[in-house]
């Protein structure tokens, strides 16, 4: 079978603000996802499948279809295999342990609530009277990168599941009486055409990050698009290995920062400067200010630091606020949020 090649990450013109965003996820997941709004044939899947791509593999166990992790808890390994129909060894050492690449599952505008969050097989229920389950989209997506495609055109519902499962990194399948809970832990990247309708209030506040994008304007850059695409086209291969040193960088300051992140600190006078941040925007609630800190956090330890400073914090918020702020009816996100940190910033330095 050929080889498929993925355009690398690193050769994508443009669209910094994007690609900072998913590797500040991929750096942390628990900045609960992106949402990523503008135009069509921006790079925007692209730019999420390439960003797998490169990430390093996973120990994954062999045998049931939930993704999990060797060191995931004994019960849940346990009971996944039992509703899976599979045996499980007494031995925790004896598991089947594979390497697997990220996955990027997509899903599809037209899912049904059981195809996201999986259901009971209830011919098998009925015929050897045993639990067992059919596991739906968010159990490959666990420890992997969820993609959801015009995500505002998705039904209330579905999204509601999608983002409670994201933030609480459980799902729970509940049919005819059974109930099971298993991990489901992954970044979540959502993509919007504001034309095409807005995603509610509540949901847009579940959703860690949020950037526009645009198509490119300078003329040499769009050349730029269109040399690169014609040569990964022409022969993939050479391509990605011209871009496999830059890859690997990333790769390499990715890791790092994973590891240098709980070691950084933000003092007490910058959390202050985060609330004061959200209250002069008018924020409701908490979670941008807690999106804030760790959106900043994740930033110092991406840049080698392990000390929060003011340029992290505004920067941070230009990524956690646009779909926070309250805003009157017909007010755009990012021109609303544009005039909002520059009257922020300008009253702070007076």
């Amino acid at each position: 079978m050929k080889k498929q090649y993925t355009y690398p990450f690193t050769a994508i013109v443009g669209q910094e603000q994007m690609k900072l965003a998913l590797v500040l996820n991929s750096i942390n997941p628990t900045l609960s996802g992106v949402l990523i709004r503008g135009e069509k044939g921006t790079a925007k899947s692209t730019a999420v499948r390439a960003l797998a791509d490169i990430l390093p593999e996973i120990d994954v166990v062999g045998g049931i279809p939930f993704n999990l992790s060797p060191d995931e808890d004994s019960d849940i390994i346990k009971e996944c295999f039992e509703v899976s129909g599979e045996v499980l060894s007494e031995e925790r050492e004896r598991l089947s342990v594979e390497k697997r690449k990220v996955r990027v599952v997509e899903l599809p505008v037209g899912a049904t609530e059981d195809r996201v969050v999986g259901t009971l097989d209830l011919e098998h229920a009925l015929k050897a009277g045993e639990k067992r389950i059919e596991p739906g989209l968010l159990a490959s997506a666990h420890r992997g990168i969820l993609y959801v495609d015009e995500v505002n055109l998705l039904d209330d519902h579905v999204v509601d599941v999608l983002l409670d499962s994201a933030a609480m990194g459980v799902n729970t399948i509940e049919r005819e009486g059974v109930s099971f809970a298993h991990p489901s832990r992954f970044t979540l990247v959502g993509t919007m055409n504001p034309e095409e309708g807005e995603l509610r209030p509540q949901l847009l506040d579940r959703f860690g990050l949020c950037v526009q994008i645009d198509g490119i304007r300078d003329a040499e850059e769009r050349v730029m698009v269109m040399e690169r695409r014609f040569l990964f086209e022409e022969n993939p291969e050479a391509f990605c290995r011209r871009w496999a040193d830059e890859s690997e960088k990333l790769v390499e300051k990715i890791d790092m920062a994973r590891r240098l992140y709980p070691s950084v600190s933000v003092s007490r006078e910058n959390l202050l400067a985060i609330a004061n941040y959200c209250l002069e925007v008018g924020v409701d609630g908490h979670r941008g200010d807690i999106i804030i800190m760790k959106t900043a956090k994740t930033l110092a330890a991406y840049d080698g630091r392990t000390e929060v400073g003011r340029d992290d914090i505004d920067k941070a918020a230009m990524f956690a606020l646009p779909h926070r702020i309250r805003r009157q009816p017909l007010q755009d996100i990012v021109m609303d949020v544009g005039s909002m940190l520059k009257n922020k910033t300008s009253n702070l330095e007076s």
